[in-house]
């Protein structure tokens, strides 16, 4: 199959190695123009340790050229990335044509819902708790290291009727991996990356603002881990009023990353001495701030004061963050300030999950 991939990142060199070992034909375009040159000019794609792969990926001029003839969609950009890659690819849509976000932030789905909508366009929106993989794409602009593909992944549709043809199409491309959940929402409360990198950048700032080259999971010690789960508690509670039920912070890290049960620093460290422990950021200019403080923190702390579970964890590390980076980080949401959410009750916000927008 054809498949599109908006973004050329990490993430996204990693999934088109993926589906071109497999048989796939995956088409990379960079909406911000800065990535995937030398794949263009012929460079072969070469991906290594979780995956092995070289070969031929094509790349997009532009997002019409990537979405038109595509058999399906995926986005794997960072959520800053999301609206401006969902503007430029909602005109060139069609119906019945998936698209996957992966991994869903911020009610995004919702947003490209809502687009489609106004041009009367049906079509699956896959969402994911999380992504396929873990990856680090390589200098020269043509390589990726993958560290990580996941044994499972949780996904939801909208319309949450579509749910098994979402999930036949992702085994399809992907294998038996994919864990139904119960609607967006639901994988909405299921996203841990926002939690998880707040404690580590929070307790380990200073390291990513001198560059220092330093073992992620051997950095989550157990005042990290205690802080990550107790942002997990809060998440937990909101998911709970809602009436879903989603994994918690450690069931996350033991499915996700094959170690055994036990605190988030336990696990953290044994990845460390495993040497998947990952490396932290080398710069205060991360996504652990730029995108999951304004994407998935404040979305979190939406959701708990409309159920009235205010998560006063998640408030602080906005607060505290955007103090040290002396800029509003909420502020930089571009998608929530679209949908009202804030004007609707629980039960409403439960409905325009699991229908989303129509014509």
């Amino acid at each position: 199959m054809r498949i599109g991939i908006l973004g050329a990142g990490s993430i996204a060199y990693g999934m088109a190695a993926f589906l071109a070992k497999a048989g796939h034909e995956p088409v990379l375009w960079s909406p911000s123009g800065a990535h995937g040159g030398p794949l263009a000019s012929g460079t072969p794609l070469t991906a290594s340790r979780a995956i092995e792969f070289s070969g031929k990926v094509a790349v997009a001029t532009d997002c019409s050229a990537a979405v038109a003839d595509a058999d399906a969609v995926i986005l794997a950009l960072p959520a800053n990335g999301h609206r401006m890659a969902f503007d430029a690819a909602a005109p060139h849509l069609k119906s019945g044509q998936p698209v996957i976000i992966s991994s869903h932030s911020s009610f995004g789905a919702l947003y490209l819902s809502r687009l489609l909508a106004e041009r009367g366009v049906s079509l699956p929106i896959i969402v994911w708790g999380t992504t396929l993989l873990t990856a680090r794409q390589q200098g020269d602009g043509a390589s990726v290291h993958v560290n990580t593909v996941r044994q499972k992944v949780d996904f939801a549709t909208v319309p949450k009727s579509a749910a098994k043809e979402g999930k036949t199409f992702c085994t399809e491309l992907f294998g038996d991996r994919f864990v139904e959940r119960d609607g967006l929402l639901a994988i909405s409360l299921s996203n841990l990356n926002p939690q998880n990198h707040l404690g580590i950048a929070l307790l380990n700032l200073t390291r990513m603002e001198k560059g220092e080259n330093w073992g992620q999971g051997e950095h989550v010690t157990p005042a990290v881990g205690q802080l990550i789960e107790a942002l997990d508690g809060e998440r937990l509670k909101i998911a709970e009023s809602f009436g879903l039920s989603v994994k918690t912070v450690r069931e996350h890290f033991s499915l996700s990353f094959h170690v055994p049960l036990g605190s988030v620093s336990e696990m953290n460290q044994q990845m460390h001495l495993e040497g998947r422990g990952g490396q932290g950021p080398a710069s205060a200019e991360s996504r652990y701030i730029y995108e999951d403080v304004p994407f998935g923190l404040v979305p979190t702390s939406l959701l708990g004061r409309i159920s009235g579970h205010p998560a006063l964890l998640h408030d602080a590390g906005t607060s505290l963050f955007s103090a040290a980076m002396n800029h509003d980080l909420a502020s930089d949401n571009d998608l929530l300030p679209e949908l009202g959410l804030e004007n609707m009750s629980p039960d409403e916000i439960r409905a325009i999950c699991d229908t989303g927008f129509t014509a």
